[in-house]
């Protein structure tokens, strides 16, 4: 094998290495989030590095198939969740 195959193979072990790391480091926060807006309900989880990004996410997550427009997804994220559970 010579030295610029090993050296590649080093380097993309290296890559692939730090973003299975940073990936699981991430997900510090996990919830799921219910929301119920104009008479449709949904649920949705999501991950983040704070209590507040991984509510965020789900809730923005929860909102998008039950809402239609830029001003109905503001209104629904704005809306109090019916439950959040943590993980």
């Amino acid at each position: 094998m010579s030295k610029t195959t090993l050296v590649s193979i080093l380097f993309l072990l290296a890559v692939l290495g730090t973003l299975v790391y940073s990936t699981l480091d991430l997900q510090g926060y996990s919830c799921e989030v219910c929301i119920t807006f104009n008479g449709r309900t949904n649920c949705a989880k999501a991950s983040g590095t704070s209590p507040e990004e991984a509510q965020r996410t789900a809730t923005d997550t929860a909102c998008a198939p039950i809402t239609g427009g830029m001003s109905e997804t503001i209104a629904c994220s704005n809306t109090p969740p019916d439950s959040v559970n943590w993980y």
